[in-house]
């Protein structure tokens, strides 16, 4: 009896010691490391960075795609974009140009998004009406 009863006040006081922690605390520091890493990358152009001229992160149409749909769904909605499938997808000196395309008998316009392969970055985002 004395041997359970040991074990279970070392199994409560280990518990409690590590939810002893509080959240805030956690989110406080790990909110100013970040802040620090955001900091040290946009002062200090030196800092090792897989993003460069040479290292494609969008390599495939199947990559493009997804990445577009994910800010296009979110701006103009997931069912508007998908009406305009086939996509028409072309990859033109490293930047994914990737439309919509009307239905025919359908008035309107179509979504153009261009994404530079090497860093995500969105150079145009439109949509026709």
């Amino acid at each position: 009896m004395l041997k359970r009863l040991t074990y279970l006040l070392t199994f409560l006081t280990l518990t409690l010691s590590v939810y002893g922690q509080s959240k805030n605390d956690n989110d406080t520091l790990g909110a100013e490391r970040a802040r620090q890493n955001l900091i040290s990358a946009l002062s200090d152009t030196t800092q090792h960075n897989v993003i460069n001229s040479k290292f494609i992160i969008l390599d495939s149409e199947d990559k493009a795609i997804n990445f577009a749909e994910k800010i296009l769904f979110d701006i103009y909605g997931k069912k508007h974009i998908q009406n305009e499938k086939p996509y028409k997808v072309y990859n033109i000196d490293n930047y994914w140009v990737i439309s919509g395309t009307l239905r025919k008998g359908w008035k309107g316009g179509t979504f153009l998004i261009i994404i530079n392969s090497h860093d995500c970055k969105v150079v145009r985002l439109t949509h026709g009406k």
